[in-house]
């Protein structure tokens, strides 16, 4: 079971990009955050045609958004209210195999790290709090087969991002967004398949700044983007990748695809 995780940054603009690369990769499900489009405008035909038919949509008009796109079928979908302003920022489903999928785009939370200054950082760290109550809740199920990806829009390791020193200061890698993703993945009871292959010491990223004149001459990157597996999951994990060299495909996101194989 193949899965991937991708902030896409406008699905309708983006389309030529993500056929391309559904071409190059095959995922079995592709899991889609900020789509900015509401669910009747959804390209739902692109993705049928490419074999993608089974389709669970979260959209809002002009921002956010989030989709699962698969062509394995689902038993189930829902919608969790994590988010205090309403904005369509969750979606899951359950696979015939059993296996439950969540996706999520976190709240950027904007530039200033002081949610007293700042109220789109106080929403993030308050999404970052309901994703912990959310998964602490439903602990106990170590059996259960749960995966959850997204643009998690928090880089938490001292190698997630450029420099560690430099950026104790700077929304998305700040000890209080750091502790708050950590007290969820612990409720969660999540394993990072990329950190499952790639060592603690070395930097790997999945998002690049568009302010960059040349990012890959700069790799000033940040690792926003996860997968997480519960412990049911763990001996099932077979590869994990993040998709670099889509970061220079011409009239690109912002953040690279991340993708895992499961052995089920």
């Amino acid at each position: 079971m193949k899965i991937a995780t991708w902030n896409i940054n406008s699905v309708r603009l983006r389309i030529n990009l993500a056929a391309r690369f559904l071409r190059e990769h095959a995922p079995d499900v592709l899991c889609l955050q900020e789509t900015k489009v509401a669910n009747d405008l959804f390209p739902t035909a692109a993705f049928n045609q490419a074999g993608y038919v089974h389709q669970a949509i979260n959209g809002q008009k002009g921002y956010h958004g989030v989709a699962i796109l698969s062509r394995l079928p689902f038993k189930t979908t829902a919608v969790e209210d994590f988010c205090r302003e309403g904005q369509a920022r969750h979606i899951s489903v359950v696979f015939e195999n059993g296996v439950e999928l969540h996706d999520f785009y976190v709240p950027a939370g904007a530039d200033i790290p002081d949610p007293e200054l700042n109220p789109k950082f106080a929403h993030k760290l308050d999404f970052l709090r309901a994703m912990a109550r959310f998964f602490e809740k439903r602990k106990g199920g170590r059996d259960r087969p749960v995966v959850l990806v997204g643009d998690l829009n928090v880089a938490p390791l001292e190698n997630d991002v450029w420099s560690h020193k430099q950026l104790l200061d700077v929304v998305s890698h700040t000890p209080v967004e750091t502790e708050l993703l950590s007290g969820a993945k612990a409720a969660f009871e999540g394993i990072d398949v990329t950190r499952q292959f790639v060592p603690y010491t070395a930097k790997i990223y999945s998002w690049w700044s568009y302010r960059a004149a040349d990012w890959e001459a700069s790799d000033r990157g940040r690792r926003l983007d996860h997968i997480w597996v519960s412990p049911a999951l763990k001996s099932a994990v077979a590869s994990q990748s993040i998709v670099r060299k889509m970061r220079g495909w011409a009239k690109a996101s912002d953040h690279v695809p991340v993708i895992a194989e499961l052995k089920i």
